[in-house]
């Protein structure tokens, strides 16, 4: 049973929010990718849409979540289904660090708005 002790996890930056990758295929995992995101007070994510489903669980803070236009503010202990094909928009209006935990399957691939593709590295 692989262990990824918390030093061995993979810091990623993009977008203004940190991601700490624990579970890639680099550190054992065969079907499934996790990470802790870091979104700082005030950073707006741009909309994209998402091949796989990825379930977005928010640890501490709160967030503006947008899914296919509807705004949802989240706090901590609420859960975010993503299903493939939604946009989705992540937001932190307050001036705390929003921490959130999210799962996918490998190989998500995130479409932005004006047709950018991003094959993220903390989910392949």
């Amino acid at each position: 049973m692989p262990v990824v002790r918390s030093s061995q996890a993979v810091t990623h930056e993009m977008h203004g929010a940190r991601f700490v990758s624990h579970a890639t295929p680099l550190s054992g995992s065969r079907e499934l990718c996790a990470w802790r995101g870091e979104i700082p007070a005030g950073t707006r994510a741009p909309l994209h849409t998402v091949n796989r489903e990825e379930i977005f669980h928010l640890l501490s803070g709160e967030l503006l979540i947008t899914l296919d236009g509807h705004d949802e503010r989240i706090t901590a202990g609420d859960t975010v289904i993503i299903n493939p094909g939604v946009t989705f928009g992540v937001e932190n209006p307050t001036d705390e660090v929003a921490v959130s935990w999210v799962t996918t399957s490998i190989g998500l691939e995130a479409v932005l708005a004006d047709g950018t593709r991003i094959t993220p590295p903390w989910a392949s």
